[in-house]
């Protein structure tokens, strides 16, 4: 079962290269090679001629450090030092030796032998020293919680499935209005994505499964804090002593911004994976696999007790004021360590619990031969068809892992199924990319998001035609059932004043001017790219030369005023006349007065034949609206500029005056209310409704709070109520949902009665 590794090389200290937390990572496991670039190799050259003072320095870590934390600091050093080779007097000797021990075979050791160095050498080898070891299991945390993320929510999937647990936690959406949190709405997404198809869940309401979009989005919002600092500090220029992100005092901010709060969202995900474990495992069906496998869970998986004496340990050595950041980034490491083993103590439980039925079925196959094991087979077939669309595809991932195992029997297994799955959801395992790739394909695997496949085009060759294609790309906005009925509200008001005014519908093809699209946006780039590109990003990547530059004079003074003197030769104009432009830019107000001192005696655009024209022009027009009465409600507004190439209408804009607003997201004005479960009693009474044009929905519940619900959050006016008294008495009750007011009338008139009352 053993495959080589793939080793890769991480090139440092060249021009433009930046050191990443994966890098870093790779590098402390043995992963990747360190490669020293040439040009840092000419500035190191500078200082060789340095005579070294001090004798055999020995490079000491810290006993705290494990090995791999401390190859990680190294590789974070060496990255600094290479960063400020240029200014500090770092002689070639030094990086070298860092390399070289680096780049040994054992990865699970770390020796640097001893050297000769300048008092400058040492001394920034000190002060680097303070923060490197932090940025360095930084780095690793970062690399780490950022997989841990993922599969977190592919493990709580498969507990879900097992659980057979309630999942309307996860029906959490964007509402458009800001007011939502997203990393919340992304664990809810990926969840609905990997639980897509699942007959089994849906029916137990269990408190671990509805906190997760809660503690997972938590957690995914912690993991891009520690990413986002993380790439800063790996990188920085900045020299530690001399204050600012790099600094000592940068690095106790550190502690408390990211680490505090990502060991808090480590510790309760750890709990929660937990508790879901617990759950799974008194929900088994089978007692010896229940017993066999408790026993395992209880003396190999770390305890709540565990993951809560390692937070209060991080916690207190926070708060009494410890300076060794590596120690603390430390036991940030060791709870992130906990918390992944309990998180593959989940998946170990709820894959036994969903497909356990291979341990009994290798006991039936010793006693009862052959054929009682092709019946289970039978009954796993049906399994498959029931899970969800990404759990599926995770347990077969496992199956397949497990199926490397030599062959045994049922003595024994289950140990080696544990033992197994504990080194496949560790991230130095050698299949662990694969698995974490799988999962992030299943989850960006949206129909939604397809691309459709293009036809494959050798070089040379051209598709001479165009198609349209309707994609939601990520990044882009949703509107909810509310923004959707504004909007619609909107256009139906301009669709009313175009059509008063005698304007007629077009709808058309849409094509475009080859000319057009082939143009560019920006001055440099195209508005297109070639289908022969179709494997490659959007916007072609590339280095974009540079043809502006930034003059910026004082942060408050109008851009206007201060003219890009590039932009302004460019464009043929002189510093005198942009200056003239700003004055008018400034000009808004009503169109009659502003026109007016547009055209006053002295005016600069009467000395121009088309600016008189075009003053002409806009006099004919606000005359034609003062005419008209509408005059006060439009506005003369020079500083309006549109630049595009090409335009795709009319632009409205809207300006909100105060006051309070109710949104209806569907025009339902009654409610069929079926207090039970004859929804052919509901059929017939809806239709009644629409074929008498009244807007209608049913509801087929046996709970009247879910109709009185539906109803007040549809904001629906009446509700139509029948139960099986009203069934056998031929009536109906008639609701009104804002007072609560009843009346029972007979099921002939009810057309009649709600016509009636539903007419202005």
């Amino acid at each position: 079962m053993a495959e080589k590794l793939q080793v890769f090389v991480t090139t440092l200290g060249g021009k433009g290269s930046s050191l990443s937390s994966s890098s870093v990572y790779a590098i402390a496991n043995g992963l990747a090679q360190v490669r020293i670039d040439s040009s840092a190799f000419s500035r190191l050259a500078t200082f060789d001629n340095r005579t070294p003072t001090i004798k055999d320095y020995q490079f000491n870590f810290s006993n705290h450090l494990t090995t791999e934390e401390s190859r990680a600091f190294v590789a974070v050093l060496l990255n600094k030092l290479l960063i400020i080779s240029g200014s500090a007097c770092i002689r070639t000797v030094l990086p070298v030796r860092i390399a070289e021990a680096l780049n040994t075979k054992n990865s699970q050791s770390l020796e640097i032998e001893s050297l000769d160095l300048t008092e400058e050498e040492a001394a920034t080898l000190e002060t680097l020293g303070l923060t490197s070891s932090m940025y360095g299991v930084f780095a690793l945390l970062d690399h780490q919680t950022a997989a841990l993320s993922t599969i977190a929510d592919a493990v709580a999937a498969l507990s879900c499935d097992a659980l057979k647990a309630d999942v309307t936690a996860f029906n959490l959406m964007d509402s458009g209005d800001g007011y939502t949190a997203k990393d919340e709405i992304g664990v809810c997404g990926d969840m609905k994505v990997l639980l897509n198809g699942s007959k089994l869940t849906g029916k137990v309401e269990i408190n671990a499964v509805s906190k997760i979009p809660k503690i997972h989005g938590c957690l995914r919002e912690q993991a891009k804090l520690v990413h986002s600092k993380t790439r800063v500090e790996l990188n920085s220029a900045v020299k530690a002593g001399k204050g600012g992100p790099g600094s000592v005092a940068g690095a106790a901010g550190m502690v408390r911004t990211a680490l505090l709060p990502l060991a808090a969202a480590l510790w309760d995900l750890g709990t929660c994976s937990f508790d879901r474990s617990k759950s799974n495992l008194y929900s088994m069906g089978s007692d010896d696999l229940r017993s066999s496998l408790g026993g395992l869970f209880e003396k190999k998986c770390p305890s709540n007790d565990s993951l809560k004496n390692e937070f209060k340990l991080f916690s207190e050595l926070v708060f009494e004021g410890e300076e060794n950041y590596g120690k603390l980034a430390h036991q940030v490491n060791v709870l992130l360590g906990l918390v992944w083993k309990v998180v593959a103590w989940e998946a170990i439980i709820a894959y036994v619990s969903l497909e356990g039925a291979e341990l009994n079925e290798s006991k039936s196959t010793e006693v009862n031969g052959e054929e009682k094991a092709k019946v289970d087979k039978k009954s796993e077939k049906k399994r498959k068809v029931v899970m969800g669309k990404g759990t599926s595809v995770m347990i077969q991932l496992i199956k397949n892992r497990l199926s490397k195992l030599d062959a045994c029997g049922s003595s024994g297994l289950l140990e080696k199924w544990v033992e197994d799955l504990l080194s496949f959801m560790d991230p130095k395992d050698i299949e662990f990319d694969s698995l974490l790739i799988k999962v992030k394909e299943i989850v960006e695997s949206n129909e939604t998001r397809r691309l459709p496949k293009l036809p494959k085009l050798t070089e040379g060759e051209k598709i001479t035609f165009l198609t349209w294609i309707s994609v939601a790309f990520q990044g882009t906005r949703d509107f909810a059932k509310e923004q959707m009925a504004i909007r619609k509200k909107a256009f139906s008001i301009i669709e009313d004043v175009f059509e008063r005014h005698g304007a007629t519908a077009l709808d058309t093809p849409v094509f475009e001017l080859r000319e057009t699209l082939m143009g560019k946006y920006g001055e440099d780039s195209k508005l297109i790219f070639d289908l022969a590109d179709q494997s490659k990003l959007l916007i072609p990547r590339g280095l974009v030369p540079v043809v502006r530059k930034e003059m910026l004079e004082s942060a408050d003074r109008e851009a206007i005023y201060a003219p890009d003197v590039v932009d302004v030769e460019e464009k043929g104009l002189t510093i005198e006349a942009a200056d003239k432009i700003g004055d008018f830019v400034k000009e808004r107000g009503s169109p009659l007065e502003l026109l007016s001192k547009l055209k006053s005696e002295g005016s600069e655009f009467l000395d121009n034949n088309a600016s008189v024209d075009a003053l002409n022009d806009l006099e004919i027009l606000f005359k034609a609206l003062d005419k008209s009465k509408c005059i006060d409600k439009v506005t003369f507004d020079l500083s309006l500029a549109r630049g595009l190439d090409y335009y795709t209408g009319v632009i409205y804009e809207a300006v909100f005056k105060g006051g309070a607003q109710t949104t209806r997201a569907t025009k339902t004005e009654v409610l069929v209310s079926i207090l039970g479960d004859d929804l052919i009693q509901a059929a017939e009474l809806a239709s009644e409704l629409w074929d008498a044009k009244i807007k209608a929905e049913y509801l087929v519940a046996k709970r009247p709070d879910k109709h009185f619900r539906h109803a007040e959050e549809s904001k629906i006016p009446w509700m139509l109520m029948v139960g099986e008294r009203q069934v056998k008495e031929g009536t109906v009750r008639l609701k009104d949902v804002e007072s609560k007011a009843e009346d029972v009338i007979q099921r002939g008139s009810v057309v009649e009665e709600l016509r009636r009352r539903l007419s202005p």
